[in-house]
């Protein structure tokens, strides 16, 4: 039998696979993994407070050296302790604990392997989500889709823990750290877990105050151009304090 992957594939064999027993595997916690796993569980509880994801729903991981750490599938994330840290490697094979990865772990394994993100965050957060099924591309609506790169793309449908979701995803990322999900969410990517949380609240936002604007009858929000949206990003390269 192949070597079991927690990327929803046998090693070695077709996509697609059923995912069959969980074997327990794994190492000891290293500290600084323990430390990133204690952030990325503050970080998966502040989505439910904030209204990002209902219940189990969206997910975050954080990748220290080789090993991704990632919310566990289907665990009420108040209910994580320092005991459950979830760890695979980039190609999928876990390494730390024995709670089954997320679903959508094959998202945030693709991101990693084709950028040089250190976190991810993956939510269903309302306003995003709504835009997500009515455009391909979010409208220029605010400055701060500089922040995420330029206009931010909506990836292409499909089913969620697949292989194609992640090649989707990647196609809607190229050039930018955040992109919709259609009729799913939202992904966000940066160097840290703050930088990409930041991101997904600034999507959301920007979501909601298009919805907010397109509702006013007989009325179109006015937009930003590309030239004035690349004027801004220009000048967020010097943006914030300086050592």
């Amino acid at each position: 039998m192949a070597e079991q992957r927690w990327d929803g594939r046998e090693a070695g064999g077709a996509g697609g696979g059923a995912r069959g027993v969980r074997e327990p595997r794994g190492r000891r916690v290293r500290e600084e993994e323990a430390r990133a796993w204690a952030e990325l569980v503050e970080a998966a509880r502040r989505t439910v407070t904030d209204g990002l994801v209902v219940g189990t729903s969206g997910n975050v991981s954080v990748r220290v050296g080789e090993t991704v750490l990632v919310t566990p599938s289907g665990v009420p994330y108040d209910r994580l302790t320092p005991d459950d840290v979830t760890g695979v490697d980039l190609a999928g094979l876990q390494v730390l604990g024995t709670l089954v990865p997320t679903s959508e772990l094959p998202m945030h394994l693709a991101v990693y392997r084709t950028t040089a993100a250190r976190a991810v965050v993956h939510t269903h957060a309302v306003h995003a989500t709504a835009v997500s099924t009515l455009v391909d591309e979010v409208p220029l609506i605010h400055y701060m889709a500089a922040t995420l790169g330029g206009p931010v793309r909506v990836a292409r449908y499909a089913t969620y823990g697949t292989d194609e979701l992640a090649e989707n995803m990647l196609r809607a990322l190229d050039g930018r750290t955040g992109c919709l999900l259609q009729n799913h969410g939202t992904v966000t990517h940066g160097t840290t877990l703050a930088e990409a949380y930041d991101r997904t609240a600034q999507l959301e936002w920007m979501c909601r105050v298009w919805l907010t604007a397109s509702s006013v009858p007989a009325l179109s929000p006015h937009l930003l151009t590309p030239d004035q949206l690349t004027e801004v990003g220009e000048r967020l390269r010097g943006y914030g304090q300086r050592d």
